[in-house]
């Protein structure tokens, strides 16, 4: 007989569900698939049950998909969190969490910009490149759910910084996006180490205040990302 206690199953190569010996499993009969995004339905539902835990391997990142449980259990349970969430207390607290969210948000863009700023370090006539071009990094890289470096806790943020600011030359100054780049282990990792190495080369005339051609990427990227804004 399946436990019907928490296991913790992942999707294969095919789409179906295999568990950690990478053997084929069929849920039990009379269950159903929660996916995942709501958080307080999914804790209800394995508050009260035995469930499976669906996870899926996206290269190095393991990351949820949802939860198998009895169908019963699950329509029991978004029944309650329905009633719960058309009542005033919960839609009090909510619109205190959303705006305790905003202000935290607000308070890291403006932090994270800052670190930017600081990372870049740009001689005094390039000042207004400097703060232009950190807006446009944390414009891309802070918001929620973006999945960019910048929203990492486990880095310091100096370093969140710097990283995000090569990532977004490497997207916006280089060929990078458009490269055909030969499926061999490593050859990516060498791309953007060398794409990196060119993009702290030109961020050092930036730095030293040398004369910059108009032909430069970094200029041409800001223009575009500024006009991207006014169209918005």
């Amino acid at each position: 007989m399946l436990s019907r206690e928490e296991q913790s199953v992942e999707v294969g190569e095919g789409g179906g569900l295999i568990d950690a010996e990478g053997r084929p499993l069929t849920p039990p009969e009379g269950w159903a698939f929660l996916p995942a995004g709501d958080a307080g339905l999914t804790r209800k539902v394995t508050a009260q049950t035995g469930f499976w835990r669906v996870r899926a391997r996206m290269g190095r990142r393991v990351i949820s998909k949802g939860i198998w449980a009895p169908a019963v259990i699950i329509a029991a349970a978004r029944r309650e969190v329905e009633v719960l969430r058309t009542t005033e207390a919960y839609q009090k607290k909510r619109s205190g969490e959303r705006q305790r969210r905003e202000r935290q948000q607000a308070e890291y863009e403006g932090e994270f910009c800052l670190a930017v700023r600081g990372y870049l370090a740009f001689a005094p006539q390039y000042t207004e490149l400097e703060r232009a071009m950190a807006e446009a990094v944390t414009l891309h890289a802070v918001p929620v759910g973006s999945g960019t470096v910048a929203r990492t806790t486990m880095i310091p943020l100096e370093e969140r910084a710097a990283k995000a600011v090569i990532a977004w030359m490497r997207h916006r100054t280089t060929a990078y996006d458009s490269m055909q780049i030969a499926r061999i282990k490593g050859e990516r990792r060498q791309v953007r180490r060398m794409l990196a190495q060119r993009s702290v080369e030109l961020l050092r005339a930036y730095r030293e205040g040398g004369a910059i051609g108009p032909d430069c990427p970094l200029q041409g990227a800001l223009g575009l990302a500024a006009e991207a804004e006014q169209n918005q």
